[in-house]
């Protein structure tokens, strides 16, 4: 026995000879590659000696394919790797954001590229790492070589082996659509729960896996370890989901697939984007992290002066509650945009996109600092443009009869505001980028430089996902050409931000899950906007569309349904879900009857120097104070789920000596979401540094404060 135990630790050996550990800069986190027997890559992962992630194999299945190098005779990149040479290098750097939670960001990390040689192809690849205090990062770098040029992905083989049966927030995976419900169960119970987590009345719904999850994935481990898994950087390449393992607890990669079921086409050199796994024992950190943000390529635009923080109004909450209509007419049930004689079209009468009507909205944004109005529906096309898988729904440049685009924007530039265009392309891809010139240099003729696009139902090319190698490419196509002519980006129903805002910061903005639009279809559950923080918005800001006073909808439409917070929650979501783009989405004569509350819409900023997470749970409540851009002036917001919360807010972030003028709007005694939303309260003092605030969040409510050094 003793000599069978000899012989197999001497097979050992080779494996744990070529292991390779590299720690934060901290010393706390640790990731170990090594070698299985049969040359698969493995890592694993501890935090504070703790391990995070068991030993996870690494690979990529290759597609037996005519249009790769190899043809048919195509083999994988998963086993029978030799180490041929390792390196371990440090970095540090701080860097300017063009926009964001901080105004200087610290990139350090320690690195580990470990270079790879399976014989049996004569193939090299490079398994990068990057260490992190708060995390790390992983991906595969494919060098330009002579067996190695083109090659198909059929599936990625990246694990993320998990300890035990974690508390995890998930969304369930889905190639086109992130627009569900968060649920918060074990892992073990993500099966059982997935057929009632999936949206099916959604535009366009794709599940792959009845476990299987999308990114970004907040944990909670037994011993009080928070992780969270996602992506960063990915371009050219699909967006991935992760597919559970329940038995085991394995989350493995999930591609999504473009038309032909293929997962990726790639040529060399190229990379993977970053395999991301961030873990702390403080949901705070999870929060401020900027690990995603690092790991993308510095800014790419030689200027970004025009780039710039933008807070907003619009038609677009009439619309989707059901008061007015995109469409000009209801006569025709299908429009050919060639034959149409728009000016013998009758109106309907419910059209939001009038002269007259958005002038309306030109007035309130200038009369209360809002920099921009979105106009929906300006453009020819809504009568029959959702869900027909129709190819040329919209032009891009010719407005409806009743839409005066000069005047207006004479109109508006003469009061200091810009409109913002809308280009919903029903997801009709070709016909969008055949149009996308045209459409941009009217952007420019009229002086708009901020765009919300949409990507509403099934895409074409058909057969395509939202989420595909193709449509990432698409998507930063779009911000690329928008940046040639100084256009800022927010496109909804885009894949789920994975950083590139560094790099490209006008994308000043995504939608990519499920925003305030769904409180005027039944409500998102109170926790919704404690979650995504942690989930949602780790790759880049939300334009949530927040700031419905009026939240039961009845008292000024025919739709039954209520915003499923408190007026103070909604103030509390300036500073929540934070983002450069910001609107206000209600309507004026709601912000005119809750005038005193709609005060903090007005003065509260949308782009900081600093960040402090004072209070963070994840689904519970979070509690967050910033400092606006280029001032000393310090907004705080809280918000918590359908449990209330009392939060204690410590203002030791405040400048030493100085006084600050305090606004608190708070719910008042007795405030509840579903049965009296609307009580709030509004205190003022004079506080100074190590001031202590006790506030009392109601069941779905929140708060807000204004702190203004006098």
């Amino acid at each position: 026995m003793k000599h069978l135990q000899f012989l197999f630790a001497l097979l050992l050996v080779p494996c744990m000879a070529v292991a390779q550990t590299v720690k934060s800069p901290d010393g706390k986190v640790a990731v170990t590659f090594s070698l299985s027997p049969s040359g698969q890559p493995t890592y694993e992962m501890t935090f504070k000696n703790k391990q995070v992630v068991k030993p996870s194999h690494l690979g990529l299945e290759l597609a037996k394919d005519k249009h790769a190098s190899k043809g048919l005779k195509e083999t994988d990149l998963m086993d029978g790797f030799k180490i041929t040479d390792t390196k371990i290098s440090a970095f540090d750097e701080t860097w300017t954001p063009v926009w964001g939670q901080f105004k200087k960001i610290r990139n350090h990390y320690n690195e580990l590229a470990v270079s790879l040689h399976q014989a049996s192809s004569d193939r090299n690849i490079i398994i990068r790492f990057r260490v992190y205090d708060d995390g790390m990062g992983l991906r595969y770098e494919f060098p330009q070589q002579q067996s190695l040029n083109y090659f198909l992905i059929k599936e990625e083989h990246t694990q993320f082996a998990m300890t035990g049966d974690h508390t995890a927030w998930w969304l369930p995976g889905d190639y086109d659509t992130q627009e569900q419900e968060t649920q918060e169960t074990k892992l073990s119970e993500i099966r059982e729960r997935f057929k009632k987590a999936v949206n099916w009345n959604n535009s366009s719904v794709s599940v792959f896996s009845p476990t299987g999850v999308q990114t970004a994935l907040q944990l909670k481990t037994q011993d009080d370890l928070y992780l969270n898994i996602h992506e960063a950087a990915c371009i050219d390449y699909a967006t991935m989901h992760l597919n559970l393992d329940d038995k085991n607890f394995v989350f493995e990669s999930w591609l999504t697939p473009d038309a032909t079921g293929l997962k990726g086409c790639m040529q060399t050199p190229c990379s993977t984007p970053w395999r991301t796994v961030m873990v702390s024992d403080d949901a705070r950190d999870m929060l401020a992290s900027s690990l995603i943000l690092n790991l993308n390529e510095p800014c790419k635009l030689e200027d970004t002066s025009w780039i710039h923080p933008v807070k907003y109004c619009g038609v677009w909450w009439e619309m989707i509650v059901g008061k007015s209509s995109w469409n000009y007419t209801d006569e025709y049930p299908s429009v050919k945009l060639d034959e149409m004689d728009w000016s013998k079209a009758k109106p309907n009468g419910r059209h939001a996109a009038n002269t007259e009507h958005v002038k309306k909205y030109i007035d309130f944004a200038a009369a209360n600092g809002l920099q921009q109005v979105l106009i929906e529906g300006w453009n020819v096309g809504w009568e029959d443009w959702a869900n027909m898988w129709k190819w040329d729904v919209f032009d891009f440049v010719t407005p409806y009869p009743d839409f005066d685009i000069k005047a207006l924007n004479d109109y508006a530039h003469s009061k200091g505001v810009k409109l913002m265009m809308h280009h919903e392309t029903s997801s009709s891809v070709i016909n969008y980028e055949r149009h996308l010139d045209k459409a941009f240099d009217l952007m420019k003729k009229y002086g708009y430089d901020a765009v919300k696009g949409g990507y509403v139902g099934d895409i074409i090319p058909r057969g395509d996902h939202h989420f595909s190698q193709a449509m990432n490419n698409h998507y930063l196509y779009v911000i690329k050409e928008a940046a040639k002519r100084h256009i800022m980006v927010n496109a909804h129903e885009a894949t789920r931000p994975t950083g590139l805002c560094r790099t490209y910061p006008n994308l000043i903005g995504n939608e990519s899950a499920r925003g305030t639009e769904y409180e005027a279809f039944g409500g998102s559950n109170p926790d919704h906007t404690v979650v995504l923080p942690f989930t949602r918005l780790q790759g880049g800001p939300m334009d949530y569309t927040p700031g419905i006073l009026e939240t039961q909808l009845k008292t000024w439409s025919d739709n039954p349904n209520y915003v499923h917070t408190t007026l103070a929650g909604q103030l509390a979501l300036y500073l929540v879900m934070w983002g450069p783009i910001q609107m206000a989405a209600d309507l004026p004569e709601n912000y005119q009857k809750y005038a005193d509350a709609f005060q903090f819409i007005k003065d509260v900023a949308v782009d900081w120097d600093d960040s402090r997470y004072i209070e963070a749970e994840p689904g519970d409540y979070i509690t967050v104070a910033r400092k606006a851009k280029g001032t000393d002036n310090w907004f705080v917001g809280g918000k918590c789920d359908e449990n209330g919360h009392q939060s204690v807010v410590r203002l030791d972030f405040l400048d030493k000596g100085a006084k600050y003028e305090c606004t608190l709007y708070a719910d008042a005694k007795g405030a509840d979401y579903k049965t009296n939303p609307k009580a709030y309260t509004i205190t003022k003092r004079t506080v100074k540094k190590g001031y202590v605030l006790k506030i009392d969040e109601a069941r779905g409510g929140g708060f807000a404060i204004s702190l203004i050094k006098k």
